[in-house]
């Protein structure tokens, strides 16, 4: 039987990491992506990939895919495109050009790269930004997007490019919409990973609003499982939600990591800035039928899990 190979852009970050070790362990050959941009500490990054560096089966490309040449790009079996400039709050502005690069040129550079190559599956990370406040929860992926963020609408334009090389060229293209993951590796600028940092360090932690605000909160092994079944069973060109089930008010998920952490918050509340959305739920019906996708990790399991993550990587005070 031929080993299968899989492309994984944004190999050293949060949720591609994880998935190159799922890959590795599932036997797949794995060449990884990684522009290492300066949007976080690119050294964390690279930690990330500490293990399966040490592995045979993967290697680890360092390329702006919005400005290399994609020929070099090995043929493989099935692409995993999670590479994007992340973040609603910085899509604002000056900053927007960057978004556009990122995520969508990116995008459709590669789906131009790989669009006459017989893969099996080319599977796209997207967001839950895209349906921005949403008219009905649990949010369907049949219901009219509207993002309310520049990111959501970069997001949802990588989307349509791989769903229309779908029906213009054949090419199997699934889109899933991760809802807020979290778990170990988290990157350092989302909500989980700031408040434990801060609650170890006895920093004040900022809560926007009054931390009523709501969201679907998605461990980081339920969202490789998904991502790797969209490539085993995934029809395309189709969409996903792939949503955790463990809907969580902010203020309560700091309540919970204060008991994990044994230390109590200290809170500052700021307005909430423009683009984020009061809530997010995710209608999963159509992962768990088409994928037979059910996630596993509840939200206090999880949260112990990057609890216990962060204080490895900071301890008491450090």
């Amino acid at each position: 039987m031929t080993e299968s190979h899989a492309l994984v852009t944004g190999a050293a970050g949060f949720i591609g990491s994880h998935l190159v070790e799922r890959l590795l362990a599932n036997g797949t050959r794995v060449t990884g992506v990684d522009g290492f941009t300066d949007y976080y500490d690119p050294a964390i990054k690279r930690a990330n990939l500490i293990g399966p560096l040490a592995d045979s089966r993967f290697r680890l490309l360092e390329l702006d895919l919005g400005e290399a040449d994609l020929a070099t790009l090995p043929e493989v079996d099935v692409v995993f495109h999670l590479a994007a400039q992340p973040g609603v709050r910085a899509s604002w502005g000056a900053e927007f050009a960057t978004y556009t690069h990122h995520n969508v040129l990116v995008t459709q550079r590669l789906l131009e790269r790989y669009r006459e190559s017989r893969l099996e599956r080319f599977v796209y990370a997207s967001s839950s930004s895209v349906y921005g406040d949403a008219e009905r929860y649990p949010t369907p992926e049949d219901l009219l997007p509207r993002p309310f963020s520049p990111y959501g609408v970069t997001k949802l334009a990588g989307e349509h490019l791989v769903l229309l090389y779908g029906r213009n060229f054949g090419l199997p293209g699934v889109a899933l919409r991760y809802f807020t993951v979290y778990g170990p590796r988290q990157r350092p600028d989302m909500a989980f990973h700031r408040f434990c940092r801060a609650m170890l360090r006895g920093e004040t932690i900022a809560i926007y609003g009054d931390g009523s605000q709501s969201r679907d909160f998605t461990f980081v092994a339920d969202a490789v499982e998904a991502t790797f079944l969209a490539w085993e069973r995934g029809g395309g060109p189709a969409t996903y939600n792939v949503g955790g089930g463990s809907q969580v008010e902010v203020r309560e998920a700091v309540a919970l990591l204060e008991r994990l952490l044994g230390v109590k918050a200290k809170v500052r509340h700021e307005p909430t800035p423009p683009g984020d959305p009061l809530r997010t739920r995710a209608d999963s019906t159509r992962l768990r039928a088409a994928l037979g996708m059910v996630p596993s990790i509840g939200i206090e399991q999880g949260l112990a899990a990057e609890a216990e993550w962060a204080r490895r990587l900071y301890g008491e005070g450090r």
